[in-house]
């Protein structure tokens, strides 16, 4: 059984189902196969980040997700203790969701979403689009690239048939030890096993009132030994996780992780018990030409801090416009390569970050019931023990071969080339980033200048293109410029107070250069 399709996802964890929505949004077949059923029994991460949730907000999910499972009257509180029924040492503040948080630099806040339900609500999503075919267990065996295509085997778990599907390109999500990075030979880097650590999840209705410092989205536990261990209210109510940080010991003897960390025995039922290595690695290339990795297969990192699914979806979002754009045609012969020119520099970046946070965290010195005075000491600073939302989406492609530098009379700023377009609230309730749909968005700040040229010219090459006036001198201000434009991903391609070469800025944002082309002044 032969079939054809655009392109082919393997892997449907949160990053391929990203992908599939990204595609789906434009119309681009694809087809998404998972070896899996489709269940998900651990929840490995538990929060979508403020960036994810913008996406989600293009896909019409973010309602969705966001009232999913966490209630709404709980906060969201990083609580720093010995133990649930010992002394609170510290407390990072952050308010509930029904205290109706806002935040400048967003329309949407991050939020608490494990993945046992947001994978279900992405899949939900991609299968909506006409054009997704999300296809549970389904083995990719193997693959071949070709001038023009990659031909892919695929094995029906259930039936034990062969079948081969030949796409445009194949895009491997398919986790550590997937097959596509594999059979691409590309080497981990320096793999560093950061610590082995734990994951017990459980089931207990009491242990939410068992103790008194109320619900909070972290409880981090320190005691003689030092910071060991942290616990996650999976749904709010009767779901958890506690994650030893570098202890083997602990997974043949959970019960005694359990009550250390809850202060006494408590009633609960232990629904599984998982050993995992925390590490700390990218991959050397995210591969090339018309086969591609991307989400846990380029990049794995320690869960602290929230970057791991929050840097493979934002990759997810980067390479889907790219995609969509070869496919249909007006894709220059360099666009895909900007992929890992862009992507891979962030990873290397998260990743350190990810690291260094648990590094703080596990260099807490040991507490014990003397010593309150030097947990405020070395707790009074509760930043460095994670990374705020604002900084999570704090990146940009500066340097990449598809970004026109800025002209030399734009303003500085948080909109400079290649940064996330700024969000701000427009007149009639959306924001900016509302504005940001399947192709280019040209804003227009000044009447005198409509950027008619950069229309005409993607017009003529069937490039999507969007111009949009806004009279509002406050985002005129924020943006720097009479004219921004910006990409599907919501990154700012080009900025300027006037179109001189219109020729050029089209030609590089949409990878007609060369990646190895000097940058070429606006």
């Amino acid at each position: 059984m032969s079939h054809t399709t655009s392109v082919v996802i393997s892997g449907a964890g949160p990053v391929g189902l990203a992908l599939a929505c990204e595609l789906g949004l434009r119309g681009i077949d694809c087809m998404l196969v998972e070896k899996r059923d489709g269940t998900i029994s651990l929840p490995r991460m538990s929060a979508v980040s403020s960036r994810n949730m913008e996406f989600c907000r293009r896909w019409g999910i973010a309602e969705e997700v966001r009232t999913a499972v966490w209630p709404e009257s709980h906060a969201m509180d990083f609580v720093y203790l010995d133990s649930l029924r010992g002394r609170e040492l510290a407390r990072n503040k952050l308010p509930s969701t029904a205290a109706g948080r806002k935040l400048a630099f967003t329309p949407e806040g991050g939020c608490h979403c494990p993945q046992i339900y947001f994978d279900p609500i992405l899949a939900r999503r991609a299968a909506e689009y006409a054009s997704v075919k999300l296809r549970y267990g389904v083995r990719l065996d193997a693959f071949e690239e070709t001038a023009d295509g990659v031909s892919t085997t695929l094995t029906d778990m259930a039936t034990d048939k062969t079948e081969f599907v030949t796409g445009r390109y194949l895009i491997g999500c398919d986790g550590p030890g997937g097959i596509i990075r594999e059979r691409l030979d590309i080497n981990l880097g320096e793999l560093r096993i950061v610590a082995h650590s734990v994951n017990i999840f459980f089931r207990s209705e009491a242990l939410g009132s068992f103790h008194d410092k109320g619900w909070a989205r972290f409880y981090r536990f320190i005691d003689t030994s030092g910071c060991w261990a942290e616990l996650i209210p999976i749904n709010g109510r009767d779901l958890w996780r506690l994650t030893v940080f570098d202890d083997e010991a602990l997974a043949r003897d959970p019960e005694a992780a359990l009550v250390r960390m809850a202060g006494a025995a408590f009633p609960h039922e232990t629904l599984s018990v998982m050993p995992w290595e925390r590490r700390d690695v990218v991959a050397d290339s995210y591969g090339g030409g018309r086969v591609l990795i991307a989400g846990d297969a380029a990049h794995q990192c320690s869960p602290t801090g929230g970057l791991g699914m929050h840097t493979g979806i934002e990759e997810a979002v980067n390479l889907g416009w790219k995609l969509a754009a070869m496919i249909e045609g007006w894709g220059g012969p360099h666009l895909v390569e900007s992929y890992a020119a862009e992507r891979r520099p962030i990873a290397l970046r998260n990743v350190a970050t990810a690291t260094r946070i648990y590094g703080q965290l596990r260099n807490i010195p040991g507490q014990d019931a003397n010593s309150a005075t030097a947990a405020k000491g070395w707790l009074g600073n509760l930043g460095v023990f994670s990374i705020s939302e604002e900084e999570k989406m704090a990146y940009g492609y500066p340097d990449s071969p598809i970004v026109q530098p800025d002209d030399a009379v734009a303003a500085p700023g948080r909109a400079l080339p290649g940064m996330r377009a700024p969000h701000a609230w427009l007149a009639d309730g959306r924001s900016t980033l509302d504005l940001f749909g399947t192709g280019f968005t040209l804003l227009c700040f000044d009447p005198d200048q409509d950027g008619e040229a950069l229309v005409r010219v993607a017009k003529r090459d069937g490039v999507p293109l969007t111009a949009v006036a806004i009279a509002d001198e406050n985002i005129a201000s924020l943006y720097g410029a009479a004219l921004v434009l910006v990409r599907p991903d919501g990154h700012i391609a080009w900025r300027g107070n006037a179109v001189t070469d219109a020729e050029t800025i089209m030609a590089r944002c949409r990878g007609l250069t060369s990646v190895s082309a000097p940058m070429i002044p606006a």
